[in-house]
């Protein structure tokens, strides 16, 4: 647990929008509660790498900014649905300990009635807001997983990543024009614009690593799943109908109503070793 914590502790990073906010609570006499929604997001992220490393998930860093924070790992989306479930919810969890810490800690007078308020004011909008359905919070993560239940993992990325970025459009259009402006709040759904715009600009290499961790045998299968494919379609249009957890057997069907079955390890196997780029499922398996 200790050499978890040293470890955590190496991995932190502060987002320059954090130093923003570093600096306007200086200028608005508000670091005290700078301090408090600092050290919650903090706990929070201890949370999921806490849960990361028990399932000794590889984490590059931990970038911290105001009202939340991100853990950097390439294992999402290549680890089993219940595991990343786990370490998603671990975050949120230790919100909830903060408010049982809270209610000891009031009941024997140890905070002043002035702490205790704020911190459970602080604590509770960051829990919502964490648990908006935006990529990259712990909402759109979940939104993520439930998506993958019954969408190829390709459409349930693409998905979450279309719906953050309008959902934060449909925020900030509502923002400003029924709310008065505010720069934090401005910078907070301007970084996760960005965070889900890089998401978009990299989605091919997401699903690419997607695959090469099943072809490297990280994959758990927890049902079975056919896919029906005409000797006319591409290579990669079969491997986008690829599931999360579920094994598949890819049969080319032909014009005459004959068909062959494929193995997905066979087609993965033959994407990364032969390079396939161009060629049609039929022209790789039976030169149609």
């Amino acid at each position: 647990m200790i050499n978890s914590l040293k470890s955590s502790v190496q991995l932190i990073h502060f987002h320059p929008i954090l130093w923003i906010f570093i600096v306007i609570s200086f200028l608005t006499g508000s670091f005290t509660e700078l301090a408090i929604i600092f050290s919650i997001i903090l706990l929070h992220e201890l949370g999921h790498f806490t849960a990361a490393a028990s399932f000794k998930w590889r984490v590059s860093s931990i970038v911290l900014w105001a009202f939340g924070g991100v853990m950097k790992t390439d294992e999402h989306g290549t680890r089993p649905v219940r595991e990343e479930a786990i370490v998603i919810l671990a975050g949120p969890f230790v919100q909830i300990l903060i408010y049982g810490f809270l209610y000891g800690a009031s009941s024997f007078g140890i905070i002043p009635e002035y702490y205790y308020e704020l911190v459970l004011y602080y604590n509770t909008i960051i829990l919502l807001f964490n648990l908006l359905p935006i990529w990259p919070l712990d909402g759109g993560k979940l939104v993520f997983l439930a998506l993958t239940t019954f969408l190829t993992f390709k459409k349930a990325y693409y998905a979450t990543i279309i719906s953050s970025l309008a959902i934060c459009a449909v925020i900030v259009f509502v923002q400003l024009l029924f709310f008065p402006f505010t720069l934090s709040s401005f910078l907070i759904w301007l970084f996760l614009i960005h965070e889900n715009w890089k998401e978009w600009k990299y989605r091919f290499y997401v699903f690419i690593r997607f695959l090469l961790k099943r072809y490297e045998g990280g994959h758990f299968v927890r049902a079975i799943k056919p896919i029906y494919a005409s000797p006319h379609d591409s290579f990669l249009d079969v491997l986008a109908c690829f599931h999360r957890e579920k094994k598949h057997t890819i049969y080319i069907e032909y014009p005459d109503k004959e068909r062959i079955s494929v193995e997905d390890n066979e087609c993965l196997d033959f994407y990364f070793n032969e390079r396939p780029y161009r060629k049609t499922i039929g022209e790789a398996f039976t030169n149609y």
